[in-house]
């Protein structure tokens, strides 16, 4: 089962967080079609949050066809989704597990490994659309 987590220190607010780990989740394949979200009342009991923040991020998700609710039943992927990255992409990137590995030990903390990394992805955008 789908189980959310909260960064407290990101800035990021509870329900976008929601969103964006569904969403990866769904782009990622760890959720597919027909799979249920957690219910809001889990949701709530696991992580100490107020429910209004995860009917938000329910919500938003509905709007953005990757959820349907379905009253008495749950909140469920749709069948309407992107395509996922296909398995092999994992196996190709196994690297880039062993660096956040190396990163974390070498003291870099989540936010430091998050601008590194919007850092690089500037510029290997900005040198791919320059050649």
């Amino acid at each position: 089962m789908f189980h959310f987590r909260l960064d407290t220190g990101s800035g990021v607010p509870p329900y976008l967080q929601l969103v964006h780990q569904v969403q990866q989740a769904v782009l990622l394949g760890f959720l597919r079609p027909g799979d249920r979200l957690p219910l809001i009342r889990e949701v709530v009991e696991s992580l100490a949050i107020n429910p209004n923040t995860v009917a938000k991020a329910h919500r938003q998700l509905e709007q953005e066809h990757l959820v349907t609710g379905r009253p008495g039943h749950g909140t469920f992927v749709t069948d309407t989704l992107p395509a996922a990255v296909p398995p092999a992409t994992y196996t190709s990137l196994r690297g880039l597990q062993t660096w956040l590995r190396r990163a974390y030990a070498a003291g870099l903390d989540d936010q430091a490994i998050a601008g590194l990394s919007a850092s690089v992805h500037h510029r290997t955008e900005t040198n791919a659309q320059s050649a």
